[in-house]
């Protein structure tokens, strides 16, 4: 096998990886997981000011691939058809390569994993959830909860909590929350008594 028989295959691996990959992405396809544990620490915010940490390796999938079609390309032009010196090829494919995995690398750290945050269990807990009733509750039925959690607008099921009839649009709060139905009781804000 010649130099550039090796980078032509090297480019049609990498490419090939990255086609998969962002066919797999499109069609929603799950491809197993590379795992390497030395990764790079890269700090993120999530949406509620809680601030989360995840390990994001420089050797993933992205970056491989990336790497393979760059090494692969640039030193099958520069062997192939340019016939310049060997370690100068390898040089400036292996520079390549690396530039490319770098990007790919910042563009996964920047906009993709930058946007991700641990999930915490208190952040959607039900109770002392502050809503309003879009659907009334009748004595002993069930109506239906609108409220915010999180920056997004939900609806649940509702339940009075002492059994008595709330009408529609009626402030209420979560006092309780079992089997998807929140058991509800009227809100009356306490500094508005004042």
């Amino acid at each position: 096998m010649t130099w550039s028989e090796f980078y032509f295959v090297c480019f049609c691996v990498g490419f090939g990886l990255s086609a998969l990959s962002l066919l797999a992405g499109s069609a929603h396809l799950h491809l197993p997981h590379l795992h390497v544990h030395h990764g790079v620490h890269v700090s993120m915010h999530g949406g509620a000011g809680h601030g989360s940490h995840a390990d994001l390796s420089w050797f993933n999938f992205g970056t491989i691939a990336a790497f393979l079609a760059w090494f692969g390309g640039t030193g099958y032009l520069l062997e192939h058809f340019y016939h310049v010196w060997f370690p100068v090829v390898l040089g400036v494919a292996v520079f390549s390569g690396l530039g490319a995995g770098a990007l790919v690398f910042w563009f996964l750290a920047k906009f993709l994993m930058g946007r991700e945050a641990e999930l915490d269990p208190a952040d959607y807990d039900m109770v002392g959830v502050l809503g309003k009733l879009s659907i009334p509750i009748r004595t002993g039925g069930t109506g239906e909860l609108i409220y915010s959690q999180e920056g997004t607008r939900r609806v649940t099921g509702a339940r009075s909590e002492e059994g008595e009839p709330l009408p529609k649009g009626c402030e209420v709060m979560v006092a309780r929350y079992e089997k998807g139905i929140a058991y509800v009781r009227r809100w009356s804000d306490p500094a508005g008594e004042l």
